[in-house]
């Protein structure tokens, strides 16, 4: 691992800035005790117990605090830490924070409480990016995956995959290093043990696309003509009313959108201006129109609106033309006023809330149809291209081994694909990759 790194002592506010009943300023490092014991009205003596006292500034009272100090290594940095919880005002937090500086810490850089734990051994890389998943998670459902993979899960699974393969290159080198006294392993059990490799791989590959769609969610815009009920199905799906809605075509003129939660998959839900000829509309509306047209190109889903009591007609036509290649929900709206129900449509009204919870169903349906969320854990962008480069290493090393060439050269390729393996957890790692990591950290974390 080739990481440079001084450890000085850090400080740096742990909890969002705002109004609110405890705000907490995290410290760490060697000075952390030093550095509070200069500012606290009490002596800390021993870690593992509750201090309660005030932070003082020239014998005067700042704030009445609890501090909990951990001694190294008993800490989430691995380090000496102390946390103080006083009262959640932004003016108290900042002027606690400006006394830690004052007295020994320095700032604390994005992310660098989280990379102490990761350098001091108490996470590994992938535990500590499941840090950064649990804090940003959007939904309940990735966010408990994401702990799965901060309890170590994902690591165990690519341990297994080293383990075998780290097997499988020590028999290799030593029948290299010692000929004589080593035979080389059968080219039969070489192909047995890399297929299985990456069999494993491809099962953790499998749910990549469901991990990137729990941890961004998708986009799903509701287009239709003026007047289709887009804006009431848009707060019939959030259960709010949240956008206008009157009778008065027209009425939406810019993109609106809130974040829902469909059984574990965030959804950014956007409710857009209808779509009419320009000629016959303000120069607002055709504003608005225009960014219909955007957000229905870059839309992941789209729900085509359309109001059935009045029937299907060339203006709706029109607008099917425009999104009828892309994924796409057809939704028949106001099927209360209408006489039959549209059998080419999902039936819904949003004024009753008939047939609501069926529509998102669809809406799961259309996510699901190609990905399964069924996993017990999740990967990121970064580990699902070391898990590529590691099956891509071993599927050379696999041609080789059909080939019968010789094992020296097939130990490389196995090589390539341990330490690829090894980037996922961190024993494999350079500055540049960890500063981008834990650039996407808030600071305090």
């Amino acid at each position: 691992m080739n990481i440079n790194y001084e450890f000085e002592t850090i400080s740096a506010i742990a909890t969002p800035l705002g109004m609110g009943g405890v705000g907490v300023i995290r410290i760490s490092g060697e000075k952390a005790f030093e550095t509070v014991s200069k500012i606290f009205s009490k002596k800390i003596e021993q870690s593992g117990k509750i201090y309660h006292g005030w932070i003082t500034e020239n014998n005067k009272k700042i704030d009445e605090v609890i501090v909990l100090p951990f001694k190294a290594p008993n800490s989430y940095t691995g380090e000496d830490v102390i946390e103080i919880q006083c009262h959640g005002g932004p003016a108290v937090v900042k002027k606690i924070l400006k006394l830690t500086v004052q007295n020994g810490a320095r700032l604390a850089q994005r992310g660098e409480f989280t990379k102490r734990a990761f350098l001091n051994k108490k996470l590994d890389l992938s535990q500590a990016e499941a840090v950064l998943d649990i804090i940003h998670a959007k939904t309940i459902n990735f966010a408990q995956k994401s702990a799965n993979n901060l309890s170590g899960a994902l690591a165990q699974k690519i341990q297994e995959i080293k383990s075998s393969l780290f097997n499988l290159y020590s028999r290799i080198i030593a029948a290299v290093d010692f000929p004589e006294d080593v035979k080389e392993p059968e080219y039969s059990y070489l192909k047995e043990e890399v297929e299985n490799s990456i069999e494993k791989i491809d099962k953790i590959l499998k749910n990549a696309n469901a991990s990137n769609i729990m941890r961004q969610g998708i986009k799903v815009a509701i287009a239709g003509c003026p007047n289709a009920g887009k804006s009431s199905l848009f707060n019939a799906l959030l259960n709010i009313e949240r956008a206008i809605v009157t009778e008065i075509p027209g009425t939406t003129r810019d993109i609106i959108q809130e974040t829902l939660d469909i059984e574990g998959i965030p959804v950014t839900l956007i409710d857009t201006a209808g779509i009419r000829d320009n000629e016959n509309v303000d120069k607002v509306e055709a504003i608005g129109i225009e960014y219909t047209k955007n957000c229905v190109e870059n839309a992941d889903l789209i729900l085509f609106l359309f109001d059935w009591s009045k029937g299907f007609d060339k203006n709706d036509a029109l607008i099917y033309e425009l999104i009828e290649n892309k994924p796409h929900i057809k939704i028949a709206s106001k099927s209360d006023l209408a006489e039959v129900p549209n059998p080419e449509a999902v039936n819904i009204s949003s004024k009753t809330g008939f047939n609501i919870d069926v529509l998102k169903e669809k809406i799961k349906e259309a996510v699901l149809d190609s990905n399964s969320f069924e996993t017990e854990f999740v990967t990121n962008q970064r580990q699902e291209e070391c898990l590529q480069h590691s099956r891509t290493a071993l599927f050379n090393a696999l041609v080789a081994i059909n080939n019968n060439e010789l094992q020296d050269l097939i130990s490389i390729d196995i090589k390539s694909a341990l330490m690829a393996l090894d980037e996922i957890t961190g024993e494999v790692i350079t500055d540049e990759i960890l500063d981008n990591i834990f650039d996407n950290f808030c600071i305090g974390k």
